[in-house]
């Protein structure tokens, strides 16, 4: 961060902590809600967008490897024209941060031009176009996919405290996915009434980082097909000084796996 940058954000910080101290307020008349004389102006050359950070978070998954990673082992299309594999993956995690719920909502960020001049990009892949490419998806796919992440999740592992690998503790547990479909393969109903999938996620306690994902009929029940999860997780974790022996915690439903 540049010092100027660095000056004006505490100056801002201090100015919103003075704002904000505790003081004896007396009786109001007024509400606080009172509006002011506000002015709009569209800038002809400047471009905004709500999800601000996403150009930093796609410069973070560039700097770790993941992107070329990805398209090294990720072999889903033949030819590139113009997406390779990354493009797709990293479009559909983009619109999940971004708040959205389908793909259709991609629709919306292919309509953003300062979107897609924060990721660099000329044009982003449609809803249709990205539902194709995961209907490519295999099931060694989906493994690979999620090797090459947790993989990549290391380096951003090295930058932790020596403490931080003594010990690692592993949730895994199902849960409820809800869908708006009826006729999608796998959906069932859940012991909540629910229609949908029963996905398994296998995801690290300390920091809550799902590592693997499973999914499953809506009505699978919660421990379903955790013991084949547990090579995987031996293979993730070998970052971690001390292995203890893999124990299986039950209760109310939830089993934690410590290692």
């Amino acid at each position: 961060m540049k010092k100027l940058n660095h000056k004006i954000l505490s100056k801002r910080k201090r100015k919103i902590e003075k704002r904000l101290e505790r003081r004896n307020w007396e009786d109001q008349k007024r509400p606080m809600f009172r509006g002011s004389n506000i002015d709009y102006e569209l800038g002809g050359r400047d471009q905004g967008i709500a999800c601000g950070g996403i150009g930093v978070i796609h410069t973070l998954a560039k700097r770790i490897g993941l992107v070329k990673e990805i398209d090294k082992r990720l072999h889903l299309l033949k030819r590139h024209v113009p997406y390779h594999e990354s493009d797709h993956v990293l479009n559909i995690a983009y619109n999940v941060m971004a708040g959205g719920e389908g793909f259709e909502d991609i629709e919306l960020l292919r309509q953003d031009e300062g979107w897609m001049d924060a990721l660099g990009a000329e044009i982003i892949p449609d809803p249709t176009t990205a539902g194709d490419f995961v209907r490519r998806f295999g099931m060694e796919d989906v493994m690979t996919l999620m090797e090459v992440i947790n993989e990549r999740r290391k380096k951003v592992w090295d930058r932790q405290p020596k403490e931080f690998f003594k010990e690692a503790i592993l949730n895994v547990d199902g849960t409820i996915a809800e869908t708006t479909g009826e006729c999608k393969e796998g959906m069932d109903l859940s012991h909540k009434g629910i229609w949908g999938y029963g996905p398994l996620i296998i995801s690290l306690a300390q920091t809550r980082e799902p590592l693997y994902l499973v999914n499953r009929s809506g009505n699978a029940p919660s421990h379903l097909d955790s013991a084949e999860m547990d090579s995987s997780e031996h293979r993730q974790f070998g970052a971690y000084r001390d292995v203890l022996p893999t124990s299986l915690l039950w209760k109310m439903g939830i089993h934690e796996v410590i290692i």
